[in-house]
């Protein structure tokens, strides 16, 4: 995006994390008034369009595996972050598709694996890893998940989400035997679980799994139940992440000719504070 010169393309990064960048647009967002006044949107998985696209993969992929197979029904693995793909594949279960569970995988930011592990959802650090798309606290798709949790009460999510905003940390009780969701299985995995996991697959299969494929992988061959097919979802092409590569086998194996030509152009980003008044203000002086 920032090799892109045209002049109604503006670029900006935030001294800050994920967490912060998404906090700052999600309050823009709910000033309505600038909201409409300057268009916003989001092309990430708050936009619910983006889950909603993403749905028909399930049922494309779990149609296929089931006719080469002969399966009744298949289980996903999704790496995730931002519990948007994760949540496409849990429509799709309620939709009707043959899912028989869902496996979340998380790295080291482990918020969602602890929740549906222990019912807890609570803030940690953010650590930066191998797989930075995965690298967040705070899921926003999560919200609309935990709105089933309570009965589609919209009020009671509020009433969760206000104390989350407040204390860090909110709680939903698992039934007295059994985990949280049936539907959802969920494990992190670590650093040298995800280089492990590269460098066995590019080995023995010459596959070659980026970091967040490689994180869903790992968790994938913890976590998968016994005589069902598992489709492992892969998120990025592994020469977006070459330092990833080089660490797992050694070689500068992380190529893409378009990649390539992208990193001997120009760019054009301003880097702003993490702070939602510099964001503001940068918007209206640029469009005025």
């Amino acid at each position: 995006m920032t090799t892109v010169p045209d002049d109604n393309v503006h670029n900006m990064a935030i001294e800050g994390s994920f967490d912060d960048c998404q906090r700052i647009m999600k309050t823009l967002a709910a000033n309505l008034d600038f909201k409409h006044r300057y268009s916003l949107g989001a092309v990430n998985s708050v936009n619910w369009a983006r889950v909603l696209a993403q749905m028909v993969y399930y049922f494309a992929s779990a149609f296929e595996v089931q006719r080469r197979t002969g399966a009744e029904k298949v289980c996903f693995c999704v790496p995730t972050g931002n519990f948007g793909d994760i949540l496409a594949g849990w429509y799709a279960m309620r939709m009707g598709a043959p899912i028989s569970q869902l496996i979340l995988a998380t790295n080291e930011n482990d918020i969602l694996s602890r929740f549906f592990n222990t019912g807890v959802y609570s803030l940690g650090p953010v650590h930066r890893t191998l797989s930075p798309a995965m690298d967040i606290q705070v899921a926003s798709n999560f919200e609309r998940y935990l709105y089933y949790k309570v009965g589609c009460d919209a009020r009671a999510l509020s009433a969760l989400m206000a104390e989350f905003a407040r204390t860090g940390s909110l709680q939903i009780k698992p039934p007295a035997e059994g985990p949280v969701d049936p539907a959802i299985a969920a494990a992190a995995g670590t650093k040298k679980e995800c280089l492990a996991t590269i460098r066995r697959y590019y080995d023995r299969y010459g596959y070659l799994l980026d970091p967040h494929s490689a994180v869903g992988v790992s968790v994938a061959e913890k976590k998968r139940p016994t005589g069902i097919p598992v489709i492992c979802l892969a998120t990025a092409h592994p020469a977006k992440f070459p330092d990833a590569i080089r660490q797992a086998t050694g070689s500068d194996l992380a190529r893409h000719p378009k990649i390539s030509e992208l990193t001997r152009l120009p760019t054009r980003c301003e880097v702003l504070p993490n702070d939602k008044e510099a964001v503001r203000r940068f918007i209206t002086e640029t469009i005025a």
